[in-house]
């Protein structure tokens, strides 16, 4: 039996109850939209400070010259195009994303690059990843866990395809812990987001989705301890930028 939600089954949009369904369909239409400014609203809303981010998370893989990597959630391969560096022409990495729009300039973007070699790329749901058990070395989602619409099925399948002592990251936006940010962040998530998004990429609705998307994101704690019921050992999680985005990390053993 399925532990997936029945498709009648209400869950959050945002700040909006929706069926399972429905929301897929709206996540979708979400960055169906913003996926041609995609790469430009990232380095605006974030003031570039999302490259650290990555290269953060980069730096925590462990990945060496011959290893498997999967990127799920991938988008435009900003983490893909990294790991497939640390992985070399002897290793092989898999981008991935449920939203073709995405995954098409992801692709697009890495052959630019001269990146194909040891790079393949997959239309998958991270709820149900077509991968054989115990696949990969490590595992990638940046800024995409909070867009799956069952996270704990999502958390398992990922589980499943880790190899024994594997790693997965899931870079995302969290809850902020520095004193006196929170507001601030508040109102720049809630009136400077969504005006941004307006003006650059023509879609102010799909900014103030994500920016309620994160605020219903589960927080730090709650997040490693879904990890762990996923069956992660050894599950913590790094603070960046006063907790802003968060740096999750559990083992396959």
């Amino acid at each position: 039996m399925s532990d997936s939600p029945p498709d009648d089954h209400k869950i959050d949009f945002g700040y909006e109850k929706v069926a399972v369904t429905e929301k897929q369909t709206r996540v979708r239409g979400v960055f169906d939209s913003v996926a041609s400014k995609y790469d430009l609203m990232n380095d605006l809303m974030s003031g570039g400070m999302h490259r650290l981010w990555k290269r953060f998370t980069l730096s925590q893989t462990g990945l060496k010259p011959g290893h498997a990597a999967l990127d799920v959630a991938g988008g435009t391969g900003d983490l893909a195009i990294g790991l497939a560096r640390q992985v070399g022409p002897t290793g092989h990495v898999i981008l991935s994303d449920i939203n073709w729009e995405m995954l098409s300039r992801g692709r697009d973007r890495l052959l630019d690059k001269g990146i194909a070699g040891n790079v393949s790329f997959s239309l998958a749901n991270a709820e149900k990843l077509p991968f054989a058990d115990a696949s990969f070395d490590c595992i990638t989602i940046g800024f995409g866990l909070r867009n799956v619409t069952d996270k704990p099925a999502a958390l398992k399948s990922m589980r499943r395809v880790l190899k024994p002592g594997g790693q997965l990251l899931i870079l995302e936006f969290s809850h902020p812990v520095a004193p006196g940010l929170k507001p601030v962040y508040d109102a720049y998530s809630f009136k400077v987001l969504p005006l941004m998004g307006k003006l650059v990429a023509g879609d102010d609705a799909s900014y103030r989705y994500l920016a309620e998307s994160i605020r219903m994101h589960p927080d730090q704690p709650t997040l490693a301890g879904m990890m762990k019921d996923a069956g992660f050992d050894n599950c913590r999680w790094h603070n960046l930028t006063g907790g802003i985005v968060a740096l999750h990390r559990g083992y396959a053993y």
